[in-house]
Formats: structure tokens, C-alpha cells, sequence
């Protein structure tokens, strides 16, 4: 499986699968979420409320995936990961991890080839880049692929990059 890293809007990548680091409402929000819903449309939105409706009237869990269309987005999918809120306090680490993975078991359920991830908690969940980006790469290489054969992190700014080109060790 290839890894890419890219400064890049998620919502312009034609990929598979994009994954939304969304709320556990399912409903949209701020950052990637609210762009993914801003520009993929009601759909996105109206599939949502349907799986609130029925199986996640909770919501969706810390570290859970769930797909929807992704309405006018380029991509055919939307994989919606509510990642964890950053402690100082406690090691929410395997939360994070199960964002990727549990991410990418759903896009190869759906027969994804490729997919597109943000930073996860990096935003309002203030997660630091750099172990945000450790935890990431490793969860994406040691999860078993299926038929996913790219995986790109979508960042955006030059810290970001930095961060996980600094610990991306591409396959020889």
C-alpha cells in the first residue's frame, strides 16, 4: 500500500473515500467536518440523520467509522471517525489509532482503492501534531489493507507536513 502526504483541501481529492473527522452528532460542525458537509451537500447530511435515526441515535463512538455518500464531493464516499479529545492526563492514544484503522476496514468494506485522511484531532481536539502524526502513519501501516492500495493524508500548512513527512519511512 502506498502512502501520500499532500498540502491539500480533502474535499477537492478525487479518491475513493474521504474520511471526516467528524462529531459524534454525525450532523457537521466546524473544520473538515463542516467542509465536507458544506461541499458535498445535502446528502451527506440527510444519510447522516438516517443513521442517527436508526442504529446511532447515540451518536457514533470515539473511535468508530461509519460510510455515507458523498454527495458532491469527488470522491464517492464519506467515512465518518470521531476522533478523541488530546489529555495531557490520559493516554487516548488507542482512540486515535482506532480512527485509522476502524476508517479504513470501512473503505475496504465499501471495495475502496483509495482514501484520504485528515490529521485527526489535530484541530479543536488539540491533539499535537507530532504524536498525532506517529500514531497515525503506524495505525495506517500496520492495519490490514484489504484491497486499499493508497492511503493520502490531505494536511494543511507547512507544520503539518513537516510532522508526518518527518515520520512517513516509505517502503523501499
Amino acid at each position: 500500500m502506498r502512502i501520500r502526504i499532500l498540502d491539500a483541501d480533502i474535499t477537492t481529492l478525487e479518491v475513493d473515500v474521504v474520511v471526516n473527522a467528524a462529531n459524534s452528532s454525525l450532523l457537521g460542525g466546524g473544520g473538515v467536518d463542516g467542509a465536507i458537509h458544506r461541499k458535498g451537500g445535502p446528502a451527506i447530511l440527510a444519510e447522516c440523520r438516517k443513521l442517527r435515526a436508526g442504529h446511532y441515535g447515540k451518536g457514533l463512538k470515539t473511535g468508530q467509522a461509519v460510510a455515507t455518500t458523498a454527495g458532491n464531493l469527488p470522491a464517492k464516499w464519506v467515512v465518518h471517525t470521531v476522533g478523541p479529545v488530546w489529555s495531557a492526563t490520559e493516554d487516548r492514544s488507542g482512540l486515535l489509532a482506532d480512527c485509522y484503522r476502524n476508517s479504513l476496514k470501512a473503505a475496504d468494506d465499501l471495495g475502496a482503492k483509495t482514501v484520504a485522511f485528515p490529521a485527526i484531532s489535530t484541530g479543536v481536539y488539540r491533539w499535537p501534531l507530532e504524536p498525532a502524526a506517529e500514531i497515525a502513519l503506524a495505525a495506517v501501516s500496520r492495519a490490514d489493507h484489504g484491497g486499499i492500495e493508497e492511503v493520502v493524508f490531505a494536511l494543511r500548512g507547512e507544520h503539518a507536513l513537516q510532522a508526518f513527512e518527518a515520520r512517513h519511512t516509505p517502503l523501499a
